[in-house]
């Protein structure tokens, strides 16, 4: 039996073409030899075009028949048919034949429509693509000062150099790195440096007072944070203008994220005034890069360690490329670096099957673990928790989770490691984050892929949170 043709409703090409050539109804009625009530009709779509018709516009226009061929109607159901798939659209009531009336009645509404959700995906894509590699978008001054310090590779010279001059000039041999801070303040820059009780501090943890000639720092906190917070206040002070031609030579669309960046800056002087880069990247190497082992011997904190190993960058004397992240206990991501390592997400939290959430049940204790990405790449990541804030039983203080990991190809160089067939162990399978992850079985999803089209079957419960297609 004969298959059935389809009528070719072209009104919105009909009209289009006559648009484009400055021409009236009648003036093309006359051009093809039809009448003005029937080219009327065929635009407005209540009359088919007939086969006479189509070759008069290829003979008069100079056409290509193929403009109006079945195949490229089918090409537009085929581009709107990818479009309304889209969860966006899940809502909409959109059916399979509505979008074969849209390609078949007005092909160039429905060319636009698949030409905008193509434009949407790229968009997203690009988004996405942000996302894993770390880069900033407009209007977003955390994620610029990120960008500034992850496209320098978290290592900056002349500040590490300044480090370095430091450790050679200071005499820690008496009172240790903060007694020899304070006696840098007072023989260079005629300031005393002050601990004072928390309650005259007002809360503050730091104050340099340039009236009294005075830098106080609180004596609520402990002794790794007093020395870190003289030494920021020593490079503000002594570095002011590395600082600033730093990120003078970077190029930030606000002045927050300039800002930021600067004060990021000036943290990362303050670490490589404690932990001068070449001795400390010796004593990581020595020590196989035991976190606790070096705060003892700097006199720094965990979360001070493991955050210089990320900076460890120096041409020719690198160390282990180590990525960061530091989280609440709600999953909220407040710190990060991925040393092009680990595609950390721009935006949502970290995996749930990370070990770095069960830091939060044993905390001060090191969890070691074993990740692999959806990709098949495979991580070695130590996890901790850590408190900031003052001390004392009623103070306000922070509780997060700090997590430093490599490639598994340098897990060996880590004492955490020691005694591992890093082969052997099973790996955890974890995502960037839930929106970027398209694992199927993962009974610990919070969110559906941005990728994947949802499918919502009220008769059927899976042990996962979602079902999607991967169509």
């Amino acid at each position: 039996m004969a298959t059935r043709k389809r009528k070719l409703y072209l009104g919105p090409q009909i009209r289009r073409l006559r648009r484009e050539r400055g021409l009236t109804q009648a003036r093309m009625a006359g051009e093809l030899g039809v009448s003005p009530s029937y080219v009327n009709l065929v635009e407005r779509g209540q009359r088919p075009v007939s086969a006479d018709l189509l070759v008069r516009l290829a003979q008069v226009y100079g056409l290509d028949l193929s403009a109006f061929s079945e195949d490229r109607a089918d090409d537009v159901f085929a581009g709107l048919n990818e479009a309304f798939a889209d969860p966006l659209f899940q809502n909409a009531g959109i059916t399979r034949e509505d979008a074969h009336e849209l390609a078949a009645g007005n092909p160039v509404l429905g060319e636009a429509v698949a030409a905008l959700y193509r434009a949407y995906q790229a968009a997203r894509g690009e988004l996405l693509e942000a996302g894993a590699a770390g880069r900033a978008g407009p209007g977003d001054p955390v994620e610029e000062a990120r960008t500034f310090l992850h496209a320098s590779r978290n290592y900056f010279p002349p500040l590490e150099e300044a480090g370095e001059a430091f450790a050679r000039e200071a005499d820690h041999s008496a009172g240790g790195l903060f007694a020899a801070l304070a006696r840098r303040f007072e023989e260079k820059h005629r300031l005393r440096v002050r601990v004072l009780p928390g309650a005259v501090m007002a809360g503050a943890w730091r104050r340099l007072n340039r009236h009294s000639g005075e830098v106080l720092i609180s004596e609520s906190l402990d002794q790794a944070s007093r020395a870190f917070h003289l030494a920021l206040q020593l490079a503000l002070i002594e570095q002011s203008a590395s600082l600033d031609r730093l990120v003078n030579e970077a190029k930030f669309e606000s002045d927050a994220g300039r800002r930021l960046a600067r004060a990021a800056l000036a943290n990362y002087a303050a670490a490589a005034i404690m932990m001068p880069y070449e001795a400390f990247r010796k004593s990581a190497i020595e020590l196989a890069y035991d976190v606790e082992a070096l705060g003892r011997r700097f006199s720094a904190s965990f979360e001070q360690v493991a955050h210089r190993l990320t900076t460890l960058q120096r041409p020719g004397a690198e160390g282990v490329p180590f990525f960061f992240l530091r989280v609440d206990a709600a999953g909220n991501v407040s710190k990060r670096y991925s040393a092009d390592v680990f595609p950390f997400a721009r935006y949502g939290g970290s995996c749930p099957l990370w070990n770095l959430h069960e830091t939060f049940k044993t905390p001060r204790r090191t969890l070691t673990q074993i990740v692999q990405l959806p990709d098949g790449s495979r991580y070695f990541s130590i996890a901790r928790t850590v408190q900031s804030g003052a001390g004392g039983f009623d103070a306000p203080h922070a509780e997060r989770a700090v997590a430093l990991g490599c490639a598994i190809a340098d897990a060996g160089k880590l004492v955490y490691a020691k005694g591992l067939d890093l082969d052997a162990v099973t790996p955890a399978p974890i995502g960037v984050t839930c929106r970027l992850c398209e694992r199927p079985d993962c009974a610990a999803r919070a969110h559906p892929p941005l990728r994947r089209r949802l499918i919502i079957d009220e008769h059927r419960r899976l042990a996962t949170p979602f079902s999607f297609a991967f169509d």
